[in-house]
């Protein structure tokens, strides 16, 4: 039996640590902040109650598989999971608008010819067969699998068409792709959206990524029944079971080492605490920037992919939303009101940032989640409303300094919050009828509180790993230089995203316990 200490209580280090507890070790997570769940965390307030995270659970297989492995009840014995159908309404420029089916292909094309003309799902389904070939090829090494071959995930597999498309020497990105195979316009948004949820740049991204939209389409969209914090909760109670210590308010400053290897953790204060094994699970920019990781294994290891450090990488803005009134019947659960001007959106999030607080008018896509959930708000009198939008990272900056190319924006500037959060509101009424006038108070959350909660620099969110872009979008292997040291979450190997943390769980207790990584 190994004693394992784990830094951070996300839901990547709950899930590894209560696969290690099953297999007979003694595990004990050390959590700066007073509680657990990274970045499932809730907002509570006057019988409200938000979830200031994701919203919604893509491949609930993974978090079926741990508890399937880590206890009696099964992942719908302590949850209640169901699915979120219709997926999601779209309202695009100019008004049209199109709603998805939850998991159904014939449904999706009779949506896409009704809003965008016939033929249009026919277009969209055979983007969907080239992201099928891209899920078979990358499924294993970037879901399943330890990072074996950096080098040949830099290379991006999603196919060429049969016209000759992309047959070229400038690798295809995912605007091309909405550009070239689906004209554009209304459908090539559709397209280009995912990409953006993720916090990733549809004019760089690879066309690969359009394996984003298959995973929703293919495998569903998923509802936790009292929101995402609950499944956090699942999960801490599971590790409880398990006999997982949690430490909370115990942050880590450094990492033991003897003989070269791990040997425990370093805690505020200067005291230590011996292990055999050394767990890294908070954000990873944080930990070598402050110290706690070594810097000579960043970048280095059995599996590892380049470690690029600190990149900016965008957020989430949020705005919880009160509302007086009922819910009415038949309401969509998720509606993205797409932004009239997507280049103009593109380069706030994606470019330079200097001088430049709020994105130009018309350029902002919002999604607006509306749950038909009691536990979310007081009685059936009132409503639960929850505005997200992609964002620039938060970056106070020098405002003296000439644009130097930083990406984030000083989010704690005076008024920078709410400016912004009118902006949002004001895109969502097309979501949302009568929405300003329902409005009893919001709570608004920016990359800079998720930075605070959470300790993700400038409030980053990771996207998950894709292949293409010359390996740009990969994350460090979760084997790094440092015998003993394993790293989990969404910065690293297979990258953000619940199912994708929660797999990082999965291959770091399969490799401490000897196996190959993974989860078989």
């Amino acid at each position: 039996m190994a004693r394992i200490a784990v830094i951070g209580a996300g839901t990547a280090s709950m899930a590894a640590a209560a696969r290690l507890a099953t297999g007979g070790h003694q595990v004990v997570l050390h959590e700066r902040s007073d509680t657990y769940g990274g970045a499932l965390g809730v907002c509570a307030r006057d019988g409200f109650r938000f979830d200031t995270g994701p919203g919604l659970l893509l491949l609930p297989a993974v978090q079926r598989d741990l508890f399937v492995k880590t206890g009696r009840k099964s992942l719908e014995d302590v949850v209640g999971l169901e699915q979120v159908d219709p997926a999601a309404r779209h309202i695009v420029a100019g008004g049209t608008e199109v709603t998805l089916p939850n998991a159904s292909r014939s449904g999706v094309v009779e949506a896409l010819d009704a809003a965008f003309g016939t033929g249009s799902g026919e277009r969209w389904s055979q983007v969907m067969v080239r992201a099928r070939e891209v899920w078979e090829v990358t499924r294993r090494p970037l879901l399943e699998d330890v990072l074996h071959d950096p080098a040949a995930q830099a290379r991006d597999p999603y196919p060429a068409t049969r016209r000759g498309l992309f047959r070229r020497a400038t690798p295809p990105t995912l605007a091309g792709v909405a550009a070239a195979e689906l004209g554009g316009g209304g459908l090539g948004a559709l397209l280009e959206s995912w990409a953006l949820a993720y916090g990733l740049d549809p004019r760089t991204a690879p066309a690969a990524a359009a394996v984003l939209p298959y995973l929703e389409q293919t495998f569903g969209v998923w509802y936790v029944r009292g929101g995402m914090r609950a499944y956090a909760e699942a999960l801490y109670e599971r590790c409880r079971e398990r006999r997982v210590e949690f430490r909370f308010d115990s942050a880590v400053t450094g990492l033991l080492r003897e003989g070269g290897r791990a040997a425990g953790v370093v805690l505020a204060g200067g005291s230590s605490v011996p292990a055999d094994v050394v767990v890294a699970g908070a954000p990873l920019p944080a930990l070598y920037a402050d110290g706690v990781l070594p810097p000579e294994q960043a970048g280095a290891g059995r599996d590892a992919a380049p470690y690029r450090g600190p990149l900016g990488e965008p957020g989430r803005c949020t705005v919880h939303l009160a509302l007086r009134g009922a819910r009415p019947a038949g309401t969509v659960h998720r509606t993205v009101v797409h932004a009239a001007d997507r280049a103009a959106e593109a380069e706030w999030v994606f470019g330079p940032r200097r001088g430049r607080p709020l994105p130009p008018a018309g350029a902002l896509t919002v999604t607006v989640l509306r749950p038909d959930d009691p536990a979310t708000r007081p009685d059936d009198a009132h409503e639960a409303v929850t505005l997200v939008a992609t964002v620039p990272c938060h970056d106070p900056g020098d405002p003296g300094a000439p644009d130097d190319g930083v990406r984030g924006l000083d989010w704690d500037a005076p008024g920078a919050a709410a400016a912004f959060a009118e902006r949002m509101v004001e895109a969502a009424e097309a979501a949302v009828p009568g929405l300003r006038e329902r409005e009893m108070w919001r709570e608004v959350r920016t990359p800079a509180d998720t930075a605070r909660d959470t300790g993700a620099p400038g409030g980053s969110v990771p996207a998950p790993a894709l292949a293409g872009a010359g390996g740009a979008l990969l994350r460090p292997g979760n084997v790094p230089a440092v015998p003993g040291l394993y790293l989990v979450g969404g910065w690293a190997h297979p990258g953000g995203g619940l199912p994708h943390a929660g797999m990082s769980g999965a291959i770091v207790a399969d490799l401490i316990a000897g196996g190959p990584g993974g989860s078989r």
